[in-house]
């Protein structure tokens, strides 16, 4: 009898693997939807998969025209936008990938006209230089003309164009015209097809030095740990991510002090597979605690977990509070992990320092002028289940994923740039 095979679930992993395999109008499809479904989420994970996607796109665009490659762009872009309006980290890729495009391409247009304009700049100014020496004072008599001096005049012939001038080339011969300041011919364009082609390759390397640094974001924010972490702090942290465990492991490894971890019991505790264990994808910015406790444990830091009703009684203790945002908005307030609001109020009234860890691909234009569209809700019966009774039934149970966190309760951001 064969042995049962485990399903994979659909995760970012399994769409980045695909996407050699699939075509492209198949990815994108792909791409929609898991984004609809909530099997790729958190900005970290939208962010890699859209950049990706644009990627394979801008490689399999047969295109001669810049304008149509942007209009494909935006094509694609507004259909991952609507897909999971509130990960709007999607948002953010798109237009850096659209500003890009628009970069290569007046590069190469500044480029190609800048050696046209340089032949033209240089033959008026050796024109205009050699007229202003001879109509600067009208007054003086015209210079006598030596053999090697050209001017913007009808040409002359004249016995001193057969002396050859000391230390300089002889002339032409007699009846030839006088040299002038002669424009060099332009070399011809490359073909639309190769400047095409050339224009693509550069605006493809730039989207992979986008996923790159997606890749070295969490690395490049944790070069800071040190200047921000001290000996024998109380350090709380409440989101487990991978960018707050490698901050702390930086700050680790010169340092000595203390985490204060917390969390609520909600969202934060993966579903399993059949074999029982966790289903934790390395790209999951939402994270996992056991993970990031048992990763701080063999660092060799003491790490104290608290309930989270306990948190504003342990504020004063605490030295400083280390949260990863989910996304920045343009007013300086983000949008954090449930909870993050009520720890950040108590932080206000404790005069505790809070500091935020976020990528540039969190930044976002979007000011929050409607809360509730930021704002995403969860399944309630992880908070209460269907096995207590005729509670659920009276009540309407409402389980925010994510909480508006004003830029007054923030004292420092720190990105990877």
């Amino acid at each position: 009898m064969p042995s049962p095979t485990g399903t994979v679930t659909p995760s970012l992993s399994t769409f980045l693997g695909s996407l050699r395999s699939n075509s492209i109008e198949t990815s994108i499809e792909h791409l929609v939807s898991l984004l609809r479904r909530r099997q790729i989420k958190g900005s970290r994970s939208c962010a890699i998969a859209t950049a990706h996607l644009l990627c394979g796109v801008l490689r399999n665009l047969q295109v001669t025209d810049v304008t149509k490659l942007i209009e494909r762009v935006q094509q694609v872009g507004q259909k991952l936008a609507a897909a999971q309006p509130k990960e709007l980290a999607v948002g953010n890729i798109i237009r850096r990938i659209l500003g890009l495009i628009r970069d290569e391409s007046e590069e190469d247009r500044d480029g190609e006209a800048s050696g046209y304009g340089d032949m033209e700049i240089g033959s008026r100014n050796a024109t205009s230089s050699t007229r202003t020496a001879v109509q600067s004072d009208p007054t003086q008599k015209r210079p006598f003309l030596a053999p090697n001096i050209s001017i913007n005049a009808p040409t002359i012939t004249s016995l001193f164009n057969n002396l050859p001038s000391k230390g300089t080339s002889p002339l032409s011969a007699p009846g030839s015209q006088t040299p002038r300041a002669e424009s060099p011919v332009p070399a011809p364009l490359p073909s639309t097809a190769n400047t095409t082609q050339d224009f693509r390759a550069e605006v493809v390397e730039g989207v992979q030095e986008i996923i790159e640094e997606l890749n070295q974001a969490d690395d490049q924010i944790a070069g800071y740990a040190v200047d921000h972490i001290h000996g024998s702090e109380f350090i709380l942290t409440y989101t487990p991510t991978m960018t707050v465990q490698r901050f702390i492991l930086k700050a680790a490894a010169k340092r000595k002090f203390t985490v204060v971890h917390t969390e609520p019991f909600s969202k934060h505790h993966p579903p399993r597979n059949l074999a029982g264990t966790p289903n934790i994808s390395p790209y999951d910015d939402e994270g996992n605690s056991e993970r990031f406790l048992k990763a701080l444990t063999i660092a060799g830091v003491t790490v104290i977990m608290v309930p989270f009703s306990a948190v504003f009684a342990l504020m004063s203790r605490i030295s400083k509070i280390i949260l990863d945002a989910h996304i920045v908005l343009a007013d300086g307030s983000l949008v954090a992990p449930s909870g993050a609001k009520a720890i950040t109020q108590a932080a206000s009234m404790h005069r505790t320092p809070v500091i935020v860890l976020s990528g540039v691909y969190k930044l976002s234009p979007v000011y929050p002028s409607d809360v509730g569209m930021l704002v995403d809700f969860g399944d309630p019966s992880s908070i209460v289940g269907s096995d207590q009774g005729s509670f659920p039934e009276k009540i309407d149970v409402m389980n925010p994923l994510f909480d508006h966190v004003p830029a007054d309760l923030v004292d420092l951001y720190i990105t990877n740039l």
